[in-house]
């Protein structure tokens, strides 16, 4: 049996990454957009947490503030599965039978 995280505690990764990284570096996000070479609505897109992160903004936050892309992607992956369970039980699929 896996463990399971509560669902309040799987905070969106562009939300954390806005006030715990952009935020406290005094960067606007039009500038962070520029340094990047993504345009600035991606960016807000995701800093406002209405849309995933990517593998390559990911290592873009890795580079400019240190930041483990890895960690930032299991950050949204545990938001997605948070959100996700959130309606499991409309999900109906039905176990497999092993083969012998």
């Amino acid at each position: 049996m896996a463990l399971r995280m509560h669902p309040s505690l799987a905070v969106h990764v562009g939300d954390w990454l806005k006030t715990e990284i952009v935020e406290p570096a005094g960067i606007s996000v039009t500038d962070l957009a520029a340094h990047f070479g993504v345009s600035r609505q991606a960016l807000s897109t995701l800093l406002n947490g209405n849309a995933s992160l990517s593998a390559d903004m990911a290592i873009r936050f890795e580079k400019a503030f240190g930041v483990a892309a890895d960690t930032l992607l299991r950050m949204q992956t545990q938001h997605d599965l948070a959100k996700a369970r959130q309606h499991e039980a409309q999900i109906k699929v039905a176990r497999l039978a092993r083969a012998a």
